[in-house]
């Protein structure tokens, strides 16, 4: 009951204790890092990135994304010619350097950009992925993602996550309602993942895509995507009081693809009430993201274990 209070109480307060007037969300000054995804999750580049090139196109490193899904990359040259060749199951691409075309299983198709070489790697438009290796391929203008394959998330459930005991997190315990489901009986344990496990499905509840550090009229915020509304979250101190934060209402973002993004406050007066106390004297501006060492979700149907974010920002 007393986190559901605390909860109730943050929802109500958080507008008005931020000190912030104008809720209008800043668009980024430099967009982030296209990244690619295989079946949910983000596939690793030793070297060169994907990029979206000065015309809008999405172009990606086409031997890593090959070889991931299973298929044969050949190199050649003759001359000032170099071509590249890729044969899986069931398609055969063969490309040359410089051209706009390819020849996709006989058949010759135009993409508009040309297939290049960069960082001696062979980059292609993302639309060559999908025709070529005969991919489900999606651009998610929002988190500037590559989506090929399936869109079967993982989740916390999932054995790779393993649950660690309360008694782990005893230097926390300072607020302990954190560690209580919203009916205030303790999680059986904690699962702690990782922001390069985004995106994630707790258990078989919502989805939490990405987590980033923004600023907006010279404020800070986390944001936070994701498939449901208004997810408290809790920032864990070692030794102090948990730093309870709710999203800003007027700041939400419906991004019209089924997720929205949420904006929660770093700095924020509610800190003043320390486990529903209000301490007059307390000074909520010294706060740091960076002490602390975990993001709780506070989703209130985790109804077993609980989930702590590594806080990517320390």
């Amino acid at each position: 009951m007393k986190k559901l209070l605390l909860t109730v109480l943050a929802s109500i307060l958080t507008v008005s204790m931020i000190g912030s007037g104008n809720e209008t969300v800043a668009a980024a000054s430099n967009p982030k890092q296209v990244e690619v995804l295989l079946n949910t999750v983000k596939m690793k580049f030793p070297d060169a990135k994907p990029f979206q090139d000065g015309q809008g196109s999405v172009m990606v490193p086409i031997r890593f994304v090959s070889e991931a899904l299973g298929a044969k990359v050949t190199y050649s040259k003759a001359g000032k010619v170099s071509k590249v060749g890729i044969v899986s199951k069931d398609h055969k691409v063969d490309m040359t350097i410089g051209q706009t075309s390819a020849l996709v299983d006989g058949q010759k198709k135009d993409y508009g950009t040309q297939i290049i070489l960069k960082q001696n790697r062979t980059f292609v438009p993302l639309r060559l992925v999908s025709e070529g290796l005969g991919q489900k391929v999606e651009w998610d203008k929002i988190g500037r993602w590559v989506w090929i394959g399936n869109k079967d998330f993982r989740s916390t459930d999932d054995k790779q996550f393993k649950q660690k005991q309360l008694s782990d997190f005893k230097t926390y315990a300072k607020s302990d309602y954190v560690f209580k489901t919203i009916k205030s009986q303790n999680y059986s344990g904690i699962k702690v993942i990782n922001e390069s496990d985004l995106p994630i499905k707790l258990q078989n509840g919502q989805v939490i895509y990405s987590i980033d550090l923004v600023k907006k009229d010279g404020d800070n915020f986390i944001s936070i995507r994701s498939s449901q509304r208004g997810t408290p979250i809790d920032l864990l101190v070692k030794g102090d009081f948990a730093r309870g934060r709710n999203h800003v209402d007027s700041m939400f973002v419906n991004n019209g693809d089924k997720t929205g993004t949420g904006y929660y406050p770093v700095l924020s007066r509610l800190d003043k009430f320390q486990n529903g106390d209000y301490v007059q004297n307390f000074d909520w501006t010294k706060f740091n993201l960076k002490q602390a060492d975990y993001i709780m979700i506070q989703d209130g149907d985790l109804q077993d274990y609980g989930v702590a974010l590594l806080n990517p920002f320390k």
